[in-house]
């Protein structure tokens, strides 16, 4: 007799939890799967929220706690929806020392999000990343998947602004 019980049933009929389900079959529902399982979450919905996460942590025979602590741990993961857009600020030693907390301050200036926030009309979130491993090009942002090296305030600040006033 298995130890795995029966795959559960998905939180709801929305056809993305097909692409969850597939990856947790993948492999198996095996514990050692969870952060694929949850990236592969999070790049279906935009983040993880409750009902998923207990999804996952069914589907996989885990403890909640084990999948939220691995949901909170690595900063890749979000508990809340994102913006339509992400400005993600490196904050390791290199960037840290060439201005990012700058960088940080100038976005929280002007459009009044602070790291891990939305602005209200949702088109924009700033977060920001332990390290991004573009350390020659500190300070390095991350605009919606593409690093922007050797960034000043002004040079992020335009950037963030093109989207602002589609």
């Amino acid at each position: 007799m298995s130890s795995i019980s029966a795959m559960p049933a998905p939180p709801s009929s929305d056809k993305r939890w097909k692409l969850v389900d597939a990856a947790i079959k993948r492999h198996g529902r095996a514990g050692h799967s969870l952060i694929e399982c949850l990236h592969t979450m999070q790049e279906c919905f935009g983040y993880l929220d409750e009902q998923g996460l207990k999804y996952v942590a069914t589907a996989l025979n885990l403890p909640l706690s084990k999948v939220y602590g691995v949901a909170t741990f690595y900063h890749i993961f979000s508990l809340k929806p994102q913006g339509e857009h992400t400005c993600v600020v490196c904050m390791g030693t290199a960037c840290y020392i060439k201005g990012a907390p700058q960088i940080l301050a100038a976005l929280e200036e002007k459009y009044g999000v602070k790291p891990g926030e939305t602005t209200k009309d949702n088109k924009l979130s700033v977060l920001t990343a332990r390290c991004i491993g573009s350390c020659g090009l500190a300070p390095a942002v991350v605009f919606d998947g593409d690093v922007g090296g050797k960034m000043v305030s002004s040079d992020a600040l335009k950037r963030v602004e093109k989207w602002m006033n589609i």
